[in-house]
């Protein structure tokens, strides 16, 4: 298990950024149905800048390239440089892992599986890639790490990143697409009551619910967002987003979901997929 100590630089929390479903392509001009996603990227990560928070690191839940090309990941890589903050991040079904690496040795971005973040927490990053499916899973290696970094640290609070969402999110064309072996995992899950949440992307929409008591999140893409609770693929007319976290000394997570506000991104609403 590969384990990165993050300083906490203030006592009361830790700030972490979520960008998630980042979808860039080698091109700059590259578009996801009618969105441009460097574009689209560059608008919130101006919106964040803007806003000036001094938050801790970037945490960055998959898809990150839509074309699995190096030079996609490097453009993510060059476009958070205007932080010095680290950015730990995991692939979704997206994402090729070996051009994902490609970026590492030379960048601020860590593929770690374990962060100490300050005193009272961890970070779990899980790998839920199936490769060429869209549908995610985590091995059993995946979920022995889960379990192994839960007991070693039974006095930290945790906060558990993966790519696939965990539970339907009431969307029938969504949700065959969701975590496989969900059972599982929240087996392991229910084991250890310093679970606090669990984050994902995928889903490109928000979703705050509690479940057997583990709070659920996920965050709007930086790019396209699906329409909420729609039975067939539809896109919703929402921004780009990202999530802010503030993880509490005494377990409690505060959280917001902010949009660009000051540029409009419309995709191609009559598309039947991607």
């Amino acid at each position: 298990m590969q384990t990165y100590s993050l300083p906490q630089e203030n006592s009361d929390s830790v700030l972490l950024l979520q960008l998630t479903d980042t979808h860039l392509f080698s091109d700059e001009t590259g578009s996801l149905l009618g969105v441009a996603t460097r574009d689209s990227f560059h608008a919130v990560l101006e919106e964040v800048a803007a806003q000036s928070r001094p938050f801790d690191a970037i945490i960055a839940t998959g898809d990150i390239s839509q074309d699995h090309t190096p030079e996609s990941y490097q453009r993510f890589a060059d476009g958070i440089q205007r932080w010095t903050q680290p950015c730990f991040w995991l692939p979704g079904n997206h994402d090729d892992q070996p051009s994902m690496k490609t970026v590492l040795p030379s960048t601020q971005i860590k593929s770690c599986d374990q962060v100490l973040a300050g005193e009272h927490w961890q970070v779990i990053l899980l790998d839920s890639q199936v490769v060429g499916v869209p549908h995610g899973e985590l091995s059993a290696v995946q979920l022995d790490m889960l379990d192994q970094a839960l007991s070693g640290e039974p006095d930290r609070h945790a906060l558990v990143l993966l790519h696939h969402h965990p539970l339907a999110a009431g969307s029938r064309w969504l949700d065959q697409h969701q975590l496989k072996n969900n059972d599982a995992f929240w087996q392991v899950v229910s084991r250890y009551p310093q679970v606090k949440a669990v984050l994902c992307g995928h889903i490109h929409q928000e979703l705050d619910v509690l479940h057997q008591g583990v709070r659920v999140l996920a965050t709007p893409s930086t790019c396209i967002q699906f329409k909420p609770d729609s039975q067939d693929f539809a896109l919703d007319k929402c921004n780009p987003g990202w999530r802010w976290l503030s993880l509490l000394p005494d377990g409690a997570i505060e959280t917001q979901v902010e949009r660009v506000c000051r540029r409009t991104f419309s995709p191609q609403f009559d598309a039947a997929g991607y």
